[in-house]
């Protein structure tokens, strides 16, 4: 495990006085090492889907490929990302889910959601890595980042041929390892790769 990243986007999640606290509340635990949503029962992000429920639909902006629907996804299983350019932790992954992708090969897709403020900085990672998994563009109100629960990164959701999440991994991970192969299949109910 390489750690995580906590996604420092705060004002355009919180609001009220409220809110405020839970930040700076939030903020202290995730120095612990702690979270403050499974203390107080609450959502992390606006909107975030708990494990077991379907995603909604929504658009994505293409970052290296054509814009799609989230939807385009359903019917096989889909391991989905949210990363940063700026997310050590996350470029430390990245090659492992390149691989993760050819194991899988057409049992399963593999892509990634960018929450880049910045998309050149985006697209230039992606360019000097050489990477070509299908990568999208969360962009204000960060509709994406709030709906998967991404206050830390990478986030690594399992998410099954119906649109339902069944597993959410926060911090980076060898996603090619045997461990992680063992966890994917056994969600997903695919055959060993």
């Amino acid at each position: 495990m390489f750690g995580y990243a906590p996604r420092v986007r705060r004002s355009t999640r919180t609001k009220g006085l409220f809110s405020g606290a839970r930040s700076v509340a939030g903020t202290l635990l995730l120095a612990a090492g702690l979270s403050l949503a499974p203390t107080l029962g609450i959502a992390r992000t606006p909107g975030e889907i708990p494990v077991g429920a379907p995603l909604r639909d929504l658009p994505m902006r293409g970052l290296n490929g054509p814009d799609r629907p989230l939807s385009a996804y359903r019917g096989k299983p889909l391991v989905l990302n949210v990363w940063a350019s700026w997310c050590g932790p996350c470029r430390a992954e990245m090659g492992s889910l390149v691989r993760l992708a050819q194991r899988l090969g057409p049992q399963a897709s593999v892509i990634g959601i960018s929450t880049d403020d910045h998309p050149e900085r985006a697209q230039a990672f992606l360019k000097q890595t050489g990477i070509t998994l299908p990568m999208y563009l969360d962009r204000p109100p960060w509709p994406l980042e709030n709906m998967l629960g991404a206050d830390r990164l990478p986030l690594t959701l399992l998410i099954d041929a119906n649109g339902l999440v069944r597993a959410r991994h926060v911090g980076a991970r060898e996603w090619d390892s045997p461990a992680a192969l063992n966890d994917i299949n056994r969600t997903f109910n695919l055959k060993g790769q």
